[in-house]
């Protein structure tokens, strides 16, 4: 086992190496100085941004779930604000560089309208969800209350 987990190391540092190796000789030397910069700056929002606005959401969604009945709606809340977050990510660098660069052509779409209309539509969608759900929580309360369980 220590022979196969030592082997798959090597292979793994190996790879690493390599990658490195194409990186260098694909990528001019101004922007080697530039890359740790970038790669710092995205540590620094994924830390002091990105991380306490998502524990700080999934807080705030705890603490609504608490109410009665909201922990059978909760998942559909969830969802989207998960998907609106994955899809955002997704499209910041396309928002950011839209126009930009030696080949303008490369991105010749409305960015941020294309985003707007695909973030409205998972709202739209999430929202149906959760109101179909709470409608058949209410219903399946009604029902209870009527003493109509069962099929009786």
């Amino acid at each position: 086992m220590k022979a196969a987990r030592a082997a798959l190391g090597a292979a793994g540092v190996g790879f690493g190496l390599w990658g490195l190796w194409l990186l260098v000789g694909a990528v001019e030397p101004p922007a080697l100085i530039r890359l740790p910069i970038w790669l710092g700056g995205a540590v620094f929002v994924d830390d002091f941004f990105l991380v306490p606005t998502t524990v700080a959401i999934g807080w705030l969604v705890t603490r609504w779930s608490i109410g009665p009945d909201r922990h059978r709606t909760v998942g559909a809340l969830r969802t989207t604000l998960l998907y609106v977050g994955l899809t955002t990510l997704i499209a910041i660098p396309l928002l950011l560089r839209q126009g930009k660069g030696a080949n303008p052509t490369v991105l010749p779409r409305d960015y941020l309208r294309d985003w707007l209309l695909l973030e409205a539509t998972i709202v739209v969608a999430g929202a149906v969800v959760f109101l179909v759900q709470r409608s058949r929580l209410t219903c399946n309360r009604s029902r209870a209350s009527s003493g109509d369980i069962g099929g009786r």
